[in-house]
């Protein structure tokens, strides 16, 4: 069979299979409940593959070793060290209890988890609102697929962002969050089998060496702190940014909403430990910006370090295209993996947490919401498109500066109304979000913040000083003696 043989038909049982997978969700999605979060029956294992895929979409498999390739270690670091506790972090410390709140008040969002914990319908729709900030993540995954598309077949960018936006929302319209869990467990384990593969083929450039052959491309690029880098040059930088903004990336409602898809505290387990045996895998695919630079790839746009790469590696052995081509199906598939979980969650969101309260309605008729969404899906995906034709010169950060602005709003009240026993405050809430939110956009567009990690972690750090002073003085109040 000819490469090029071989690549039709790997593609095209790639679509048949998604399609079909997504079929069958289809059959199982009935209401709006059931296209946002299923009907709690899925395995806990396939919920944390689904997650693990979901977190680690192109931005790791396709963005990220950019970031590596230019920055070295410190960057390696950023990501797979400090990322990683961040995220595990998250998990373990929020997911039963999440889990719990959003079991017993029926949340399908959250916006609407939100609101059942705060009783704010205010507090529900600001947040439905800096959500719609995710569209920035969408327009990173539709660039970065586009560019593994153009590259697996002899068409512009364009028309491979145009086919990739039509094939992700043929499957996720039908079927919602279960199509997005059921592609996503078999994308997922795609994913986790290319990411073992292209870390041990590569892994012989190390030559034995590691720290001594990354020192050969730079004494800085060896660096934990890499005093050259305008990104990851100290301990905040590296380390703390890295940690406190993963944790708050898990509050993304694509993200954060897998855990109301789990039936019981007995499911939860299983779920965290698939979730982060996948995710290891995947923080492998980093390794390629190391990979490219041994190589001595002189690769001049940032974001192509993984095609440059693999086009590279590959194309030299009588093997090489057909691994070429399973390599790429996995990359697409791996930005897939989060976009649809994106649009079912966003599109849920404006539907449920927008439209439903601004119209003056307490529920929808049979089915309306359920279509709705789907409207809602494809006006979302439009809007990215446009903005995704003529993407910014470094889409990585834009992406980045519009959801971290979310996860800086959104961490402190979703961790307060996790773990707080009684229902907390809606005014702290709506202070730290508001904080979160705005100090974040001063870092970025006023003090000239570069990395937007950095600006986030302050901008936490302040929202989070507030509710504590809040919270302090409403404490106070409570406790002193009152004058009669």
């Amino acid at each position: 069979m000819s490469a090029e043989l071989f690549k039709l038909v790997c593609v095209g049982l790639y679509v048949v299979l998604t399609l079909w997978l997504s079929w069958v969700g289809m059959r199982k999605t009935r209401d709006i409940k059931g296209f946002s979060i299923g009907n709690k029956d899925m395995s806990p294992w396939v919920v944390g593959v689904t997650m693990a895929a979901s977190i680690s979409s192109t931005a790791t498999f396709v963005i990220n070793p950019g970031f590596v390739y230019v920055h070295g270690v410190s960057a390696f670091v950023h990501y797979a060290v400090a990322g990683t506790a961040g995220i595990m972090t998250a998990f373990l410390l929020l997911t039963r209890r999440f889990r719990q709140l959003g079991d017993d008040s029926g949340a399908i969002t959250i916006p609407d988890w939100i609101y059942q914990r705060y009783q704010s319908r205010s507090l529900s729709v600001f947040f439905a609102l800096i959500n719609l900030l995710s569209v920035a993540f969408v327009v990173l995954i539709l660039v970065g697929c586009s560019l593994l598309m153009s590259e697996l077949f002899p068409i512009s960018q364009t028309w491979s962002l145009t086919l990739i936006l039509l094939f992700v929302f043929s499957y996720v319209l039908m079927g919602g969050s279960y199509a997005h869990a059921y592609t996503n467990t078999f994308q997922g384990l795609m994913m986790v089998g290319v990411s073992l593969f292209i870390f041990i083929q590569g892994f012989h450039y190390f030559q034995g060496d590691i720290v001594g052959n990354l020192r050969a491309v730079g004494e800085h690029y060896v660096s934990v702190f890499n005093p050259q880098s305008n990104l990851y040059y100290d301990f905040f930088s590296v380390f703390l940014s890295g940690f406190v903004i993963t944790f708050a990336l898990m509050m993304q409602p694509h993200i954060l909403t897998k855990m109301l898809y789990l039936k019981s505290d007995r499911d939860v387990n299983r779920f965290l430990w698939s979730t982060f045996l996948a995710g290891g895998c995947f923080m492998l695919m980093l390794a390629v910006g190391f990979f490219a630079r041994l190589k001595g790839l002189d690769i001049p746009r940032q974001d192509g370090v993984v095609v440059a790469y693999i086009t590279s590696e590959f194309g030299a052995f009588d093997w090489g295209p057909y691994a070429l081509v399973f390599i790429s199906i996995t990359l697409l598939a791996a930005g897939m993996s989060t976009l649809d979980g994106i649009l079912v969650s966003l599109s849920a969101m404006v539907v449920k947490d927008l439209y439903l309260p601004l119209s003056g309605r307490d529920s929808f008729e049979q089915g309306r919401g359920l279509m709705l969404s789907r409207v809602v899906l494809v006006v979302v995906g439009v809007l990215a498109y446009l903005v995704a034709l003529n993407p910014p010169a470094l889409v990585g950060l834009f992406a980045q500066k519009g959801v971290y602005g979310l996860a800086s709003a959104s961490l402190v009240p979703i961790v307060l109304g996790t773990l707080l026993r009684q229902q907390p405050s809606v005014a702290v809430a709506w202070s730290a979000a508001a904080v979160g939110l705005c100090a974040h956009l001063v870092g970025i567009l006023l003090l000239g913040i570069a990395n937007p990690a950095v600006a986030a972690t302050w901008a936490i750090g302040l929202s989070a000083l507030v509710a504590a002073v809040m919270m302090a003085l409403d404490g106070r109040r409570k406790t002193a003696p009152r004058i009669l």
